[in-house]
């Protein structure tokens, strides 16, 4: 008897689907927000990009998914093994040591609240319809 009933959950579990919700799906994008690339070191004008995470996704799921369906916006990230990711370069624009320039994380809240997340790309969250900036400036 017991071994009827492991047999039946084991089959009801290959039949029904997962139990996840539909907005966490990788090809739903729930949260739509926008990034601004701004290096007025270089004096560059702004770049700006649309693009998404699912519900609950962090910004480096967003980054990449504009990066997989827009050519003209690029990034790359190091992983610190005690910070976890940052940014290093973005559309090729690396920061430096030596010039002590980086790519600094701000976010305009649909108020128009300007902040600066305590978090990095690896741990933001985004809320719909913020704007992420990726500002290039100097330490």
């Amino acid at each position: 008897m017991m071994m009827k009933l492991l047999l039946l959950s084991v089959a009801l579990l290959l039949v029904l689907p997962a139990a996840r919700p539909e907005s966490q799906s990788s090809d739903n994008v729930s949260v739509p927000f926008a990034v601004v690339v701004q290096d007025n070191l270089n004096n560059k004008p702004l770049s700006n990009y649309s693009t998404g995470t699912v519900y609950r996704g962090i910004l480096l799921g967003g980054l990449n998914r504009l990066m997989n369906s827009n050519a003209g916006f690029t990034f790359t990230y190091t992983e610190d093994p005690n910070y976890g990711p940052y940014l290093e370069s973005v559309n090729g624009l690396a920061g430096s040591d030596k010039d002590r320039t980086y790519w600094e994380l701000l976010v305009r809240t649909p108020d128009g609240q300007l902040i600066r997340p305590d978090v990095g790309i690896g741990c933001y969250i985004p809320n719909p319809n913020e704007k992420i900036i990726l500002n290039f400036t100097k330490w």
